[in-house]
């Protein structure tokens, strides 16, 4: 058996959630990347932030989550701003677009 649990560390991690906010983590998931990627980090050469001598990456990780050493930072970036980058991508390609169709009856021209 996993010690600690996922409820428990689903808990930790979203323990400083204020209410009326979405919590950051609500799957196992989300447990399992953060701490496979701390792992990572980990093998990589990082500090180990807990007193963990003999105990594999992935166990070190869970470790420091389970003590709040480290936090999940939720990657999701809010609807609006993602429909304001879209329209604006759209907006740059579509003037790119007129400008390579002007410029050969430029040319022509001359």
């Amino acid at each position: 058996m996993l010690h600690p649990s996922y409820a428990d560390l689903i808990k930790v991690v979203n323990s400083e959630v204020e209410e009326g906010e979405d919590p950051v983590v609500t799957s196992r998931y989300s447990i399992v990347m953060a701490t496979s990627k701390r792992a990572r980090q980990i093998i990589a050469g990082d500090d180990e932030l807990v007193d963990c001598r003999g105990k594999k990456p992935l166990s070190v990780a869970v470790e420091e989550l389970s003590q709040g050493k480290i936090k999940i930072i939720n990657d999701e970036v809010p609807e609006e701003e993602t429909l304001m980058e879209e329209t604006a991508q759209a907006e740059e390609a579509s003037a790119e677009e007129e400008a390579a169709q002007e410029e050969p009856a430029a040319e022509t021209e001359q």
